[in-house]
């Protein structure tokens, strides 16, 4: 398949990133805290079509790509936005009011993960829980769950633990629920993309300001390797997450499970594996929390566990090619 971003796309990724470096820069971050849901920031996302932008144009939405999906999921991993933002997008067209933003939704994706407790985000800001089960999709209301509050990995990311989840309303079947998860699983991976190149810039950055020995310690051999190893594994992972949403808009080139699988692994060892680098490079302040390097290792355990880990789409690639 040739791929190449087309004029509008680059505009579109570019519109999203410039909106939300004006809008919530990483130094205003950790100031949210707690998870707190800033609903001005959610309103502005929804206005600009983040919830309902592969929504048909006669349905109310701006009918664009999953390629397009990607690229500006990219954008709000790259600046770690928090809130339900894939769930909300997922239950766009099913749930009332999620493509406008006027519903918050999470979500529960059990066709990976069917023992308790059940690990719920963003329970106490959400108007609705989009649960997809092997059998089809369910909403159910999220006051009816009993859940206990945990402390997260993310403070960014609250989240809950359930024992049980009561029966809610089937509102979609198993073939919806299956096109869901591969498209949940391809918008995480988008995320995790934004987080590798953004820990990737970062430690470029503070390795030609700090200084030891009076040089810059990005002129320092074992430096640069690190940070050229980042740059590597950001472009692996851009290469299979635009391949992901490219085959979801055109199945015909390969297999749609497998180039997804492929997105969230790649994606998912390039997000860990850039974001610990980032914080080595910063030395001991990268763990502080006035240096917001952390949020985006935190907020990589948080995505790679959803949609499945990377070593259980590991073992989805193996088994595909018989391993």
């Amino acid at each position: 398949m040739a791929f190449r971003l087309s004029h509008e796309q680059q505009e579109l990724q570019r519109g999203i990133r410039d909106f939300i470096q004006g809008r919530l820069p990483l130094e205003k971050v950790a100031a949210i805290g707690n998870g707190a849901q800033d609903a001005g920031l959610w309103s502005e996302l929804a206005e600009m079509g983040v919830f309902h932008l592969r929504l048909a144009e006669s349905a109310g939405g701006l009918g664009l790509s999953h390629v397009d999906a990607a690229l500006v999921f990219e954008e709000l991993g790259r600046a770690l936005v928090p809130g339900p933002l894939v769930w909300t997008h997922l239950a766009a067209g099913l749930i009332d009011g999620a493509a406008t933003g006027e519903t918050v939704v999470t979500g529960l994706d059990l066709t990976s993960n069917r023992y308790s407790p059940f690990v719920l985000e963003h329970r106490d800001v959400a108007d609705a829980v989009l649960v997809l089960k092997d059998e089809g999709v369910w909403r159910v209301d999220p006051g009816s769950i009993e859940a206990t509050p945990v402390v997260p990995l993310d403070p960014l990311t609250p989240v809950h633990h359930a024992e049980r989840l009561p029966d809610g309303e089937r509102i979609a079947d198993a073939q919806a629920a299956a096109a869901l998860v591969l498209l949940g699983t391809t918008l995480c991976a988008s995320m995790l993309l934004g987080i590798s190149e953004a820990t990737s810039e970062m430690g470029v950055a503070y390795a030609k300001e700090r200084r030891q020995f009076d040089k810059p310690i990005g002129s320092f051999q074992a430096i640069k390797h690190m940070l050229a190893d980042t740059f590597v594994r950001q472009e692996l992972a851009r290469a299979a997450v635009y391949a992901a949403a490219g085959t979801l808009d055109h199945p015909e080139v390969g297999d749609v499970a497998t180039a997804v699988a492929a997105s969230k692994l790649i994606a998912g060892e390039s997000a860990m594996k850039n974001a610990r680098t980032c914080v080595q490079v910063h030395g001991g302040m990268g763990y502080t929390w006035e240096v917001p390097v952390h949020f985006f290792l935190k907020r990589t355990w948080v995505l790679e566990s959803t949609f499945g880990t990377v070593d259980e789409h590991a073992d989805e690639i193996a088994a595909h090619f018989g391993g």
